[in-house]
């Protein structure tokens, strides 16, 4: 093959550098504004990351430090969904309408009677409740029920030694605790109840007594709880409506 007919790579000077991306290939411009283009892009994914590490890390060590007040806002939301529900389940209560009874229930708080004949005590319990105003008949509807579920209901409680309110009376709202001064005395039928008197399912025509103060007035409470008309039991069959109870 001769010299001439030999193929030789084009001289730098003989090279089209007006071809696409030839010229600035070979500018070394180019070439540092790709790699501050990579850098910044690097900066910026590395920037994110550790944002996001530090927001993780923020988040989960808020949660770590405040688990234990979550976890028990978590369960006492739980406990506000139906506690009436709970407290059926927990004392195995029977269908409403397995059983209709009532009985007579008088609160005494250093001699005050409690009066729950205010609508806001009406119909509380679906299981057990007072209704059409009266301010001293139990409602029972089910049975298993406990008095625990009508305190619940009303946002009491009542233990074998303190009786507690939510609500004022005669401009005061407390626990009333048996101390050296005053003592929390609970009867069923004329007699002491020496257990926690929330746990007690009623029969029909019991007559129940809770007072609050010195015992100097017991048997004028009871005589005026033995006073009180205890109805008969409608014959129809109460209904439930979810809306309101009617017997």
């Amino acid at each position: 093959m001769s010299r001439d007919n030999k193929k030789t790579l084009p001289f730098d000077a003989d090279s089209d550098y007006s071809l696409p991306g030839r010229f600035e290939e070979s500018n070394h411009v180019y070439y540092n504004s790709v790699d501050e283009i990579g850098r910044t892009k690097s900066r910026g994914i590395w920037i994110a990351a550790l944002s996001f590490l530090i927001v993780a890390g923020g988040f989960f060590a808020y949660y770590f430090i405040y688990q234990n007040e979550i976890d028990s806002r978590i369960i006492q939301n739980s406990l506000i969904v139906d506690p009436e529900r709970k407290l059926a389940t927990q004392y195995n209560v029977g269908e409403y309408g397995s059983e209709h009874s009532h009985a007579a229930i008088v609160i005494f708080v250093n001699g005050e009677l409690l009066n729950f004949g205010h609508s806001k005590f009406q119909l509380t319990s679906k299981y057990i409740h007072f209704e059409n105003q009266n301010p001293y008949i139990l409602h029972k509807h089910a049975t298993g029920a406990p008095l625990e579920m009508l305190f619940t209901s009303m946002g009491m409680r009542l233990t074998s030694e303190c009786f507690m309110l939510n609500y004022e009376l005669s401009t005061e709202t407390g626990k009333f605790c048996t101390d050296t001064k005053n003592t929390l005395s609970l009867y069923v039928n004329g007699k002491p109840y020496n257990s926690n008197l929330s746990q007690y399912v009623f029969k029909h025509h019991d007559r129940i007594l809770i007072s609050f103060g010195n015992s100097e007035s017991i048997m004028e409470e009871l005589a005026f709880l033995e006073s009180l008309k205890i109805f008969d039991i409608p014959k129809k069959t109460p209904r439930y409506s979810g809306d309101g109870i009617t017997i």
